[in-house]
């Protein structure tokens, strides 16, 4: 493979009009596929220092305002908002809907615009996996700890 590589340089440099030597460039161009896959890891990298230092910052500022919280009800509050974490705004109605009308879009495409029957089957399963999210949607409650914890909140006042 090196001497192919070798050969179609020696070749590149011997038509240059502007006589600049390519197998110089050759030997730099091996860090494009260095930093390409470089380049993922340095992201995910940060993703993950950028998460634990908000996590970080989040527990000393618990501990902050429970020093200064003398209402035990306060403190397991915040505790219980601490330890929710992210809540899911994932609707399955609304995923199935947008997951319908994409297996359409692409059947759509595999019948009419490619005619490529493979495309369309993969268009066909996309819109039932759609359509059985928006059952599921329609089965199971939307967040029902959310529910819980809100009429909790009402009987306590």
């Amino acid at each position: 493979m090196f001497t192919i590589q070798y050969q179609a340089l020696e070749f590149m440099n011997s038509i240059s009009p502007l006589q600049i030597d390519l197998f110089d460039l050759g030997e730099m161009a091996l860090l494009i596929p260095i930093i390409t896959v470089l380049i993922p890891v340095f992201i995910v990298l940060i993703v993950f220092v950028y998460e634990s230092k908000q996590k970080k910052y989040k527990y000393d500022a618990l501990i902050e305002v429970s020093k200064n919280v003398k209402d035990s009800e306060e403190v397991s509050a915040l505790l219980k908002s601490f330890k929710a974490g992210k809540k899911s705004n994932k609707d399955l109605r609304r995923t199935g809907l947008v997951t319908l009308f994409t297996g359409i879009g692409l059947a759509a495409l595999g019948e009419f615009g490619l005619s490529l029957d493979v495309l369309f089957g993969v268009g066909l399963l996309v819109m039932f996996i759609g359509i059985g999210q928006m059952i599921a949607g329609y089965v199971y409650p939307n967040q029902p700890d959310e529910i819980t914890d809100v009429v909790e909140s009402y009987e306590k006042k």
